[in-house]
């Protein structure tokens, strides 16, 4: 190293290299995913067929750490098809339910060295990654035209607000600890931070007018979808840890795994989803 370069100025530069990478990295992904939105139910479920058979195959490969042994070929298939059957009728993705339990039941009944514990793990990765975010095809396809791509780019964005709004205040006010064990960096500081970011967007799309959404549905939702999300965030970190893994993965620098970006979408959509069903909106 230079001698005119201090070890500060050092550690400085290769955190703007971290910042600039995660932040390109992360627009990128998510303007790829806007775009599908944007688009349509047919490129939104193909993205998210590939968002769910990544963030399938980075879960078995924890539980492979794990001395599980998932049956990946099935497992990857399901987390495949469930948000392409959520185009069809909702039958759709009930059948894909039940042929996934079948075809995983009699992989069991005739391979005899398979464990209980190996079909469960099987079982649980694409119904985990798969059928959970699948709920983002459904959100897309309950409202036609442009009100459809905003009220889904809503949803997921109130939930990658949320994201950011809890790292940012965490990192400046946050000294209470929310799961130290689990999550170290996790506060309650950051966390209701995080839910004023959900609000923020929730907020928006009620003042666009484009839904049957009354005031106090959309605090409602504001608040519920963050919670589901922080949930969401520290049920992968449960399972990271359980593994002894920091990332899930490292297909996107600076973020870590698929499994990593999506986790608290995992919860949070569906969140979105049955309260607007249940709220009337859908």
């Amino acid at each position: 190293m230079d001698s005119s370069t201090s070890p500060a100025q050092t550690g400085g530069a290769g955190a703007l290299q971290r910042f600039l990478t995660r932040t390109v990295w992360g627009l990128a992904y998510t303007g790829i995913f806007i775009a599908c939105l944007v688009i349509g139910p047919i490129a939104t479920a193909v993205f998210v067929s590939a968002m769910s058979v990544l963030c399938c195959y980075e879960f078995y490969r924890m539980m492979r750490r794990d001395g599980k042994v998932p049956n990946m070929v099935l497992g990857l298939t399901g987390s495949a098809l469930f948000p392409l059957a959520a185009l069809g009728p909702r039958t759709f993705l009930i059948g894909s339910i039940f042929l996934l339990v079948l075809a995983v039941g009699l992989w069991y009944v005739y391979s005899p060295r398979t464990r209980i514990a190996d079909v469960a793990v099987t079982l649980f990765g694409p119904i985990y990654t798969g059928f959970m975010l699948s709920t983002i095809v459904l959100l897309r396809g309950s409202v036609e035209g442009f009100a459809g791509a905003w009220l889904t780019v809503g949803a997921c964005a109130s939930l990658w607000v949320s994201d950011s709004l809890a790292y940012l205040v965490g990192s400046r006010f946050g000294k209470h600890k929310m799961a130290p064990k689990i999550s170290p960096k996790k506060s309650w500081e950051g966390f209701a931070g995080g839910v004023v970011g959900s609000l923020i967007i929730w907020l928006i799309l009620f003042a666009t007018g484009f839904y049957r959404l009354s005031l106090p549905l959309a605090v409602f939702c504001g608040v519920v979808v963050s919670v589901l999300g922080v949930f969401g965030d520290l049920i992968e970190s449960r399972i990271k840890r359980g593994v002894g893994v920091k990332d899930s993965g490292d297909i996107i620098p600076g973020h870590g795994g698929m499994l990593d970006r999506s986790d608290s979408l995992i919860f949070g959509c569906i969140t979105a989803l049955l309260i607007l069903s249940l709220g009337g909106v859908l």
